[in-house]
This record gives structure tokens, sequence and C-alpha cells, in this order.
């Protein structure tokens, strides 16, 4: 009984999330920018045929994950639909640095008849929009498993205890070997796993880098301040707190 229960709440609720220490996470830390540039590889392999990127640009790459020449390199790769031109006629040329990161589909309606239904999410925000959303991504990633005992997962469906309701249209995507770094670090479905889920997170917080530098100097600053209004005001009130009362009787 107890066993049926525990699979009743695990299908609609889905299962508790495992917490990993990210690199990231400290105060004043930072992303581990070879893991970006990993996880940008497993995006554009394997998640960029469905998913889309709406709110990073290659310029936003520059500095991070690449080299200006290597964003642009990759820019270029991509066809993009510009124009009017002076005779009024749309043409392609290759991508910019300024273009943002293609989408797979023209609209929600191409999206959904391309995938049974189910409409792939934009994955800008994927790491802000889910409760505990780093450790979401990664966990739901590897989370794909043969169902329980008793549990019929639907046509085009896949069981993954991580999802709410535990059945997701999305298929299984890592498998070990399935990108090779440019680095030479092992493509294993962990670290594959792990590198697109730090690239996620970066996509949805591009500027904590620069936000935590920012604190640290303000922390610093406002540190001096405080050293020196605690002096000023010992200093100004020392002639009350230091002097001496005598009081002459007068018999």
């Amino acid at each position: 009984m107890t066993a049926a229960v525990a699979v009743a709440d695990e299908a609609e609720h889905g299962l508790a999330l495992p917490r990993y220490e990210w690199p990231h996470d400290g105060l004043f830390s930072s992303y581990d920018h070879a893991s970006v540039r990993r996880g940008h590889q497993v995006y554009t392999q394997v998640c960029a045929a469905c998913h889309s990127l709406n709110q990073i640009a290659y310029r936003n790459l520059v500095g991070v994950a690449y080299t200006e020449a290597e964003a642009k390199a990759l820019a270029e790769e991509v066809e993009v639909r510009d124009g009017p031109d002076d005779t009024g006629e749309m043409f392609d040329r290759p991508g910019k640095l300024s273009d943002g990161i293609p989408a797979p589909y023209a609209n929600e309606e191409g999206a959904r008849f391309a995938n049974n239904g189910a409409y792939p999410p934009d994955l800008s925000l994927m790491t802000k929009a889910r409760h505990d959303g780093i450790n979401y991504v990664f966990a739901l990633l590897l989370g794909y498993r043969e169902p329980p005992a008793g549990v019929e997962v639907p046509g085009g469906m896949y069981y993954n205890p991580y999802f709410p309701g535990g059945f997701i249209a999305m298929p299984k995507m890592l498998v070990d070997g399935g990108v090779e770094y440019d680095d030479g670090t092992p493509a294993t479905e962990t670290q594959m796993a792990k590198d697109v889920t730090t690239f996620l997170a970066w996509a949805a917080e591009p500027e904590m880098d620069d936000r935590k530098l920012m604190g640290a100097k303000w922390i610093f600053a406002l540190s001096l301040v405080a050293v020196q209004a605690v002096y000023y005001k010992r200093w100004a009130w020392s002639h009350l707190k230091s002097r001496k009362l005598v009081v002459d009787v007068v018999r």
C-alpha cells in the first residue's frame, strides 16, 4: 500500500530534486566559462533542433564562451532573412554578431505540428522559470528510466519522474559520445547534462558575473566609508565622552 501511494505521488508531483553544488553558486564565484562553451556545443548539436533561445544573440557569446572572431564565424554559418533592399525585395545574408540565435520553427503552430502537438519551450529563461531550475534541468536530462510496475506510458510519451505528471514528450536526448567537445573533454551523458545546464544558467543570467563583481566593489567601497564614519563619529563625540566635570560646591 505504501509503495503504491509513493508511486502515485511520484507520478503526480515528480521526485524531489537532488541538490548539487554548482561552481557559480557562491557569493563571489563566477560561471565555469569552459563549461559554458561546451554547453553551447551541446545546445547547438542536440537541443537547437527543437528549442529556441530567443533572448541570446551571438554577440552575447563574445568574451564568455568564444572570441569575437569565433563568434563571428558561428554567426556567418547561419543565413538570415533580411530586407527590404533598394528594390523592395527581401534577401538572405550571412548572420552577424547582432543577430539572435535562430529559432528552429517559424511559429508555434509549426513547432506543434513537428512534435505531435507538443510545444518545445524557449530555453532562454528555463533555469529561472522552474523552481530550483538548475537542479531541475540537470535532473530532468538524466532522469529517463523505465516506468514502475503498473504505470502505463501513453503513446508518444516517455517516463521521467522529475517531470510533473511523470510523462514528457521529449525523448532521452543525451547519450555518451553524442557530442565531440572542442577541448577534448570526454562527452559522457552526465558531463553533457552538466555543461548544457551551466550554459542555460548563463543564458538566463548573462549579467551575473558583472553583477557579482560590481557587488564586491560596492562592498569594499562601503566598508571603507563605514570605517571612516565610525572614526569620525568617535572623534566628533570624544570631547563629550571623555570630559570630566568638576563640581565646586560653595558652602
